[in-house]
């Protein structure tokens, strides 16, 4: 039984009540489309009056609309989808390398994007991320608002990056500055943190009735993000979730960000992978991940066996974090996804040799539906969960 939260808590006024049914009904034609008023009713228990209100209602927001179902003798229902058509929100994926920015629609699809390189320097980031946006928005009237996912560590509360490794940036209010060019609401977070979100919201289906999962995100770092209770768990100031930098071993094939040979990250991230292929083949490490998995599949032995190497690390711990937190279910993302056959049997098979006793299951593991799309994803959930979010705004 959850706690209530006093400095967060909002006394339940009938304003309170109509929103939550208002969010209810959403969500109900967001899942179960399409669906009758009558389906509604009946599930959730509220009276047919209520229902028509609210759909009325998001209706007239142009969240949902009404077509006309087969008939089975009588009159044909009325039945109700939502309304995907026109962007509703902006995303944005900055990454060590490359800035995506795109803008998608109410489902999460992505309707226009653009790419380009990541500036060294944050204020000429922010310049070209806010140029980008101007020009992919256009004059969309319905915006609901930007998100930004970031790899590194961010207080989601203030929209502040606190520090970005990589470029060792140190507190940048990047929400602050977006929204004084912008004028609209920015939602910040780190990558793995938003890309768990997009899982939840935009993945795939045997994660719909999730409400305590992680999300293992590998890239040429590595981040988790955490879903306690169908929400990201943040910790104190953003800092959940850093179990990248855990200790696993001792020498690892690279250094991690931060600069040790000792970390999760070092073991288990795609340069690890990449380190472990060019020491096996003695040749420069100047391939990308996306072209290792390529040849893996192709029949490259020593390519497979730089995966399923990085896929032990990852089971170790992977078998770690279900110790301790005992999800439901984890989900790997990223472009490692894409290499799920070659490594699902050796990440499995070493997760179930380091659970706590034979007895005791462990989570069952997946490989994310997301694919490439995990950063922009993960990104427009920041806004679209907010939208469909039971929550009452302040």
């Amino acid at each position: 039984m959850r706690r209530i939260n006093l400095k967060k808590a909002i006394v339940a006024r009938s304003d309170t009540i109509r929103y939550i049914n208002r969010q209810i009904v959403l969500n109900y034609v967001r899942e179960k489309e399409p669906i009758s008023r009558a389906e509604i009713s009946h599930e959730t228990a509220l009276q047919r009056s209520t229902v028509s209100l609210i759909v009325e209602e998001l209706k007239s927001e142009g969240l949902i609309y009404e077509t006309e179902g087969e008939s089975t003798g009588g009159r044909p229902p009325n039945l109700l989808r939502l309304r995907a058509a026109g962007c509703i929100a902006i995303g944005v994926s900055l990454g060590n390398t490359s800035t995506t920015v795109a803008a998608g629609d109410l489902v999460g699809r992505v309707l226009r994007r653009e790419t380009f390189a990541t500036d060294p320097d944050r204020d000429a980031t922010v310049a070209r991320i806010a140029a980008s946006i101007q020009d992919l928005i256009g004059t969309e009237p319905a915006i609901e608002g930007i998100g930004v996912s970031l790899p590194g560590l961010v207080d989601s509360e203030t929209g502040t990056a606190l520090f970005i490794p990589y470029f060792k940036w140190r507190d940048w209010p990047i929400a602050e500055q977006l929204h004084e060019i912008l004028g609209m609401p920015v939602a910040v977070d780190n990558d793995a943190n938003a890309a768990a979100l997009a899982e939840l919201w935009l993945g795939r289906p045997e994660i719909r009735d999730v409400r305590d999962f992680i999300f293992v995100l590998v890239e040429e770092g590595l981040g988790t993000g955490i879903i306690f209770d169908g929400q990201i768990y943040h910790g104190k100031t953003g800092g959940a979730g850093e179990f990248g930098h855990m200790t696993i071993g001792k020498g690892a094939p690279v250094s991690c960000a931060a600069g040790s040979t000792e970390c999760w990250e070092a073991f288990a991230s795609e340069n690890a992978a990449l380190a472990r292929y060019a020491q096996a083949t003695n040749t420069p490490n100047e391939m990308s991940f996306k072209k290792l998995i390529d040849i893996a599949y192709q029949g490259d032995q020593a390519a497979k066996d730089a995966l399923i190497e990085t896929a032990h690390f990852l089971g170790l711990g992977i078998s770690n974090l279900t110790k301790g937190l005992s999800p439901e279910a984890v989900i790997l993302g990223g472009n490692i996804a894409r290499a799920w056959p070659l490594i699902a049997d050796e990440l499995q098979s070493t997760v179930a040799q380091n659970s706590i006793c034979q007895g005791l299951l462990s989570a069952p593991a997946f490989a994310s539906t997301l694919g490439d799309e995990t950063g922009i994803m993960g990104a427009l959930s920041l806004v679209l969960a907010r939208k469909f979010s039971s929550v009452v705004p302040a």
